[in-house]
């Protein structure tokens, strides 16, 4: 059974999972009038051992709550990249529906419910991939069918973070949710098609109207803070040319992206939320590919879900992303069948 996000969202407060959510940029491409892309980054400050896994439907998951854990049964396949192995930051399922976890400071949670089931933050976007076609669909859900997310901490340091995520489907729908002083705030319009770090996204779309093109007479901003990437990104997907090609639309989504990445080596420990830009990702939701940029490789490669089996009767299968710089051109039919990762358990 499906169950969704109530505004109420608990745990210790303000721990959040650092290993499925960081510092990053996602951007939506939905009004070009050739077909839905999102790109993106993914920033932090050290190494977070990604891989990327392609799931079958018919999965059994765990909300890993010590209580009263929310359960399901995935319907949808999907094919995920994960954070040292313990958690889904960013991914798309056969539908075409598409989650990005991203590090968002400000959110704080509240104290557990007993009686609303509970789920890991580290599932949070494979809840969605595997339970729902469209936007529309995930954020009815998370309205009307409440749970709880707990909350956990980085795998390797016990750093305590915080995050939001974005989704996004083939019809260029979008919604961004957050969880702001324990109540979940859901943004859901197709216009909003950028989402970096802090401040808040309403914050954002404030601070975006100071700007040339959006209604103010500020110029374009050109710092690595997550306020002036969201604002370059929403100017340079407003105003790229429409493509005529796939291939054009993605080269032109990946310019933007490279336009909001952070240098490599300049990253700041006790700023989490600007930190080097390490991957990137261009999604085509239109044609369900997933195309994957690492900066340690001259070389793109996707993966086209078309061509994947997504069987109950599949096996989990892993594409090794760690210290692999060879991967290159489609990879579809690569990776090797495996034992599913577990995900981080709430502290």
């Amino acid at each position: 059974m499906r169950r969704a996000i109530l505004g109420v969202v608990a745990g210790a407060a303000a721990l959040l999972v650092t290993a499925p959510g960081e510092a990053c940029s996602r951007i939506l491409w939905n009004d070009n009038g050739h077909g839905v892309l999102v790109g993106r980054n993914m920033d932090w400050f050290e190494d977070i051992r990604s891989n990327m896994w392609i799931l079958p439907r018919g999965m059994e998951r765990d909300g890993m709550a010590p209580s009263n854990s929310l359960r399901w049964t995935s319907r949808y396949g999907s094919v995920v990249i994960t954070t040292y192995d313990v958690g889904t930051a960013d991914g798309v399922n056969e539908a075409g529906l598409a989650g990005h976890m991203l590090y968002l400071p400000e959110t704080n949670t509240g104290e557990r419910n007993e009686s609303l089931p509970g789920m890991s933050m580290s599932l949070w976007v494979q809840y969605y991939l595997d339970n729902f076609a469209t936007v529309e669909e995930a954020v009815r859900s998370t309205r009307e069918e409440p749970y709880q997310l707990l909350m956990t901490v980085e795998p390797t340091s016990g750093r305590a973070a915080t995050v939001h995520i974005a989704l996004n489907d083939a019809s260029g729908d979008s919604a961004i949710i957050e969880c702001i002083d324990g109540e979940l705030r859901i943004y859901h319009d197709r216009a909003h098609v950028v989402m970096t770090n802090q401040p808040t996204f309403d914050k954002q779309l404030e601070n975006l109207r100071q700007y040339r093109g959006f209604g103010g007479d500020q110029r374009l901003p050109g710092t690595h803070e997550p306020a002036d990437r969201f604002v370059r990104g929403a100017y340079y997907i407003k105003n790229l040319p429409e493509p005529t090609t796939d291939r054009e639309a993605v080269a032109a989504l990946m310019s933007v992206m490279r336009n909001v990445s952070a240098p490599f080596g300049i990253a700041d420990p006790e700023r989490p939320n600007v930190s080097t830009t390490i991957w990137r990702t261009i999604t085509d939701l239109s044609n369900r590919v997933l195309y994957y940029d690492s900066v340690f490789s001259p070389q793109v490669f996707w993966v086209d879900l078309k061509k994947i089996d997504f069987s109950a009767s599949q096996p989990v299968r892993k594409l090794t992303l760690i210290d692999n710089y060879t991967l290159h051109g489609d990879v579809s039919a690569r990776g090797e069948p495996t034992e599913m990762f577990r995900f981080l358990g709430p502290n």
